[in-house]
């Protein structure tokens, strides 16, 4: 191509500026310009869990990068049924997902719980031994800057169960003057997740009877083909399930992983990657793809995560609480907000690789999706989309932009509507503290 055949070139910049995000310092990316068909470079940037060769001997064939790992996002291959076949097994049996990407930030010393309940949102000091809970972090401005499950493994001792956001540094940063006697480290511990309605008898078949006394949120220590593990009743998914938090995983993960697969055997587990699909359908929030630093609780149905009746400080309270008073009083600080809507077009059986964009009735780009899917209880497609204040009620009626290899009509959104969240029922009410 010569010069001048690129000047004279028609050219649409894939970035799209129409969506009002003015109140974002740096605007959510809605490049539209698809996969990115490129081979991802596996290198010493980025760490392998040591459930990664595992997760490969498994089936794994694609994975994205987590928290600075590899992190297995599919197993069984399309032709074989490809996400959905992954699906059926969640929600029908019992499933093992490697997430050690949800690194172990480990909090502990005498000040443990004064500086844990400094950097959430929530009141630590509710929170028992053994025990755990969904928690966000903010900063001084209110943005959510991880959202971690939070166990508690003894008075002085806590671990951070993270989302894809560097906890560790932003906490070692807050302590960084030594105004609490604690030590900050990331542990060799991994996680793995037993999710499905058979996941209860598997684990018992695992760890013993003792297993079924564990509440949700609650926690167990056991041993599981002869490594210790914390057990939690948690998950990332809306169905019945739990955590297997392997200490030294390092060495130990290859005992674990295959305990669980001998014993899943007769329950019918398969390994899968994490199900997105079912965790949109249960209101669950991923973070970096359904907020960020830049977005508050209060846009994304977050809002008990901020309680009125914790009156200690801690980080982005003076914020949090003027957004607050702002919304009470009807003048909203964000241009947009997170609702649940169902859409048209084909079944939406695989990752997005963009933010697909929402139109109003008119025609109008207003917003975006961050997550969507097709539920085959519901026989629609599900997702969850950030649209100006003014349509965020049930049954307001917009359109989305999807890509030809979704759309029925080409070259015409689909129709969309806002409806309520949690698309479907859960093992739990509220399945929104589960993970996000």
């Amino acid at each position: 191509m010569t010069a001048n055949d690129a000047q004279n070139r028609s050219f649409i910049h894939p970035n799209v500026a129409e969506v009002d995000q003015s109140d974002r310092i740096v605007p959510v990316n809605l490049r539209q310009s698809g996969a990115t068909p490129v081979e991802m470079l596996v290198s010493t940037r980025v760490r392998k869990s040591p459930f990664w060769h595992l997760s490969v001997e498994a089936g794994a064939w694609r994975a994205t990068v987590y928290n600075r790992m590899y992190h297995p996002r599919g197993y069984v291959r399309e032709e074989d049924g490809g996400t959905m076949a992954e699906y059926r097994s969640l929600v029908h049996r019992v499933t093992l997902w490697d997430v050690a990407v949800e690194r172990q930030i480990r909090v502990r010393g005498p000040d443990a719980e004064a500086f844990v309940n400094f950097v959430i949102t929530r009141d630590a000091t509710k929170i028992e031994p053994m025990h755990g809970k969904y928690c966000i972090l903010c900063d001084p401005r209110g943005g959510i800057l991880n959202d971690p499950v939070l166990l508690r493994l003894t008075e002085n001792e806590f671990w951070f169960s993270i989302s894809d956001s560097d906890l560790l540094l932003w906490l070692r940063g807050v302590n960084v003057h030594g105004n609490w006697d604690v030590e900050i480290d990331e542990i060799d511990v991994a996680p793995l997740q037993v999710q499905g309605p058979l996941s209860e008898d598997l684990m018992v078949d695992l760890v013993g009877k003792a297993l079924s006394d564990v509440p949700y949120y609650g926690m167990m220590e056991a041993q599981i083909g002869g490594a210790p593990v914390v057990i939690s009743q948690t998950g990332f998914s809306g169905e019945k399930g739990y955590e297997v938090y392997v200490r030294d995983a390092s060495e130990n993960a290859e005992k674990v992983w295959y305990a669980i697969r001998g014993t899943g055997a007769r329950y019918g587990l398969r390994v899968i990657a994490p199900g997105h699909h079912r965790r949109i359908a249960a209101g669950i929030l991923s973070w970096g793809q359904d907020m960020d630093h830049e977005t508050s609780p209060f846009q994304v149905n977050l809002a008990y995560q901020v309680p009125r009746e914790k009156t200690a400080d801690y980080i982005g309270k003076a914020a949090l609480e003027r957004q607050r008073e702002a919304i009470e009083a009807g003048d909203y600080p964000f241009r947009l907000k997170m609702v649940g809507i169902k859409l048209g077009g084909l079944p939406v059986t695989d990752y997005p690789s963009d933010f697909w964009l929402v139109q109003d009735a008119d025609g109008n780009r207003v917003g975006y999706v961050t997550s969507a899917w097709w539920s085959p209880e519901l026989e629609v497609n599900i997702a969850l989309a950030f649209v100006p204040w003014s349509l965020s009620g049930t049954g307001s009626q917009l359109k989305v932009e999807l890509p030809e290899a979704y759309a029925e009509n080409s070259g015409h959104a689909a129709a969309a509507e806002v409806c309520e969240v949690p698309f479907r029922e859960s093992e739990h009410p509220n399945v929104r503290e589960v993970r996000g």
